[in-house]
């Protein structure tokens, strides 16, 4: 038994080695982890349980059969634990074959795919491949789809997170494409569906792979990433923290973790946070971290859309889905870009029970042909759509503006937040004091007198929440040093929630 023993470890040793020492080299002469480095970093000490550490490709064309066979074959699959909580995690092995997907390759994939989606945990790709093996042809589309397919299945139920650690190319971008959220590494990681010297070929334009995909172009431009980092490490010990934030599936509810933060806190701060003239801006962020326990926010897709901001915070030690307007960055418009970004981030925090919160302070909609011809009308009616459509609870605040069809979109009374606050300072309106006027009273334009005498009527009759408040379209105005309280007593009142909703088989949203 003792031989069988040491066979065994032996085995294990081969498989652990990968590509070989030389390859490994080479991978952190690139500023690289390895594939089981980055598990290890990832997860909780001693926790990773390893599944087809000995599987091997079966592939004969093109010399492949005269090819040594390394156990594993590019990717390294399993279960572990963060903080506690169950986590299935792939991790792609650049020194086997560039990380390249073959037949057993996606095979190992999807059973994790499989074992995830059954026993109802999240589930973390940490990609750094070359894309499909070449010599496996049609068997390798094959194992794409069959990820593809379980991507598709496992959305909505559980968590699924993709980490960009290297290239990612061909096939490989469309998984994490499918997932809830990607990150990227800087520097060290891109992502395109072609390369650069396919893009030389075919349009003649000269990029480089950071120019075409890398992680800024991504977190910034085409919001495929939702956050870079500086290294690996720093990668996956956020990400650790990303999921201490979100629920194991869509039925659990969303985790509870000890807190020492007073859910009556108050604030004094946020009384002099707005300022006095309407047209400066103040940052949300400041708003944000001071209602969220012990001030902990972690934000989703910082560098793209700054005119809203999304992301994680915990109320009593629970997670709440927060989405607010920047007045720092084009005064908190709403345009295409963020009508998306917020769009996408109600989605997810309704499919998997996370309460809602949202910090209005909104001019409008940008205007502007760039705008129009882009789809505005489409994309803010993502947003639109997402709100109306959550049943999850829904906590509003206006700080200051709330003006037009904005008002509207940004989870207000009328399309199902169910409880609304304003602070004293907020303006809800069709539009801004000057404009109003400017349309009301088009005859009195030259009359400076008249002009200025109709405008202070306006303000001191619609620039104020008490009129939608008289109407029920408010249901308190609070004071700003209050907000924490309020927020935590609705989210306490409106734990146990329920929405029934018509029988379809499914939505049909302005995609």
């Amino acid at each position: 038994m003792r031989d069988i023993l040491e066979k065994l470890d032996q085995r294990r040793d081969k498989a652990r080695l990968g590509g070989g020492l030389k390859r490994i080299d080479a991978q952190h002469g690139r500023g690289k982890l390895t594939a089981r480095e980055r598990i290890e970093l990832l997860l909780d000490e001693g926790s990773f349980e390893e599944f087809d550490m000995f599987v091997e490709h079966r592939c004969v064309d093109f010399g492949m059969d005269k090819v040594e066979k390394i156990p594993g074959d590019g990717v390294v699959t399993g279960w572990g634990t963060v903080n506690g909580r169950t986590i299935f995690v792939f991790s792609k092995d650049f020194t086997v074959f560039g990380g390249s997907l073959s037949e057993t390759h996606a095979a190992k994939i999807t059973k994790v795919q499989d074992m995830a989606l059954k026993a109802r945990a999240p589930i973390i790709g940490l990609f750094d491949a070359g894309g499909a093996r070449i010599q496996e042809g049609v068997a390798a589309l094959g194992g794409y789809g069959e990820v593809f397919r379980r991507n598709v299945v496992s959305s909505g139920v559980i968590p699924q997170i993709s980490l960009i650690m290297g290239p990612c190319a061909g096939g490989d971008v469309y998984s994490p494409a499918m997932t809830d959220f990607i990150f990227m590494v800087r520097d060290t990681s891109y992502m395109f569906v072609t390369g650069p010297d396919v893009v030389k070929t075919v349009t003649n334009e000269s990029v480089s792979a950071e120019e075409l995909g890398g992680a800024k172009v991504h977190a910034s431009k085409s919001s495929v990433a939702d956050g870079t980092y500086e290294n690996d490490l720093e990668a996956l010990l956020q990400l650790r923290r990303l999921i201490d934030f979100l629920p194991a599936n869509a039925e659990e509810g969303v985790p509870e973790w000890p807190s020492f933060d007073d859910a009556n806190r108050e604030d004094a701060s946020l009384d002099t946070l707005i300022p006095d003239s309407p047209n400066k801006p103040y940052d949300v962020k400041e708003l944000i971290t001071k209602v969220a326990d012990e001030g902990d926010f972690f934000e989703i897709g910082e560098t793209f859309a700054r005119n809203i901001v999304v992301g994680f915070m915990r109320i009593e030690g629970r997670t709440v889905g927060v989405v607010a307007n920047q007045p720092m960055v084009l005064a908190g418009v709403l345009d295409s870009d963020a009508s998306r970004k917020a769009a996408r981030f109600v989605r997810f925090c309704n499919a998997f029970l996370i309460p809602i919160v949202t910090f209005v302070d909104v001019p409008g909609f940008l205007p502007g042909t760039a705008q129009e011809h882009g789809g505005i009308i489409k994309h803010g009616a993502k947003l639109l759509f997402a709100f109306s459509q959550a049943t999850v609870p829904l906590i509003t605040i206006i700080t200051r503006k709330a003006y037009g069809g904005a008002y509207d979109v940004m989870a207000s009374k009328h399309i199902g937040a169910d409880v609304n606050y304003a602070w004293p300072s907020a303006q809800i309106a069709v539009m801004g004091a000057k404009g109003a006027v400017e349309i009301i009273f088009r005859a009195d334009i030259g009359d400076k007198d008249k002009i200025a005498a109709r405008t202070k009527e306006y303000e001191d009759r619609f620039l104020s929440p008490f009129v939608a408040a008289e109407r029920g379209y408010i249901d308190e105005v609070i004071a700003p040093h209050g907000t924490r309280r309020r927020v935590a007593r609705a989210l306490a009142m409106l734990r146990h929630k329920h929405v029934e909703l018509p029988v379809r088989r499914h939505d049909n949203m302005p995609l």
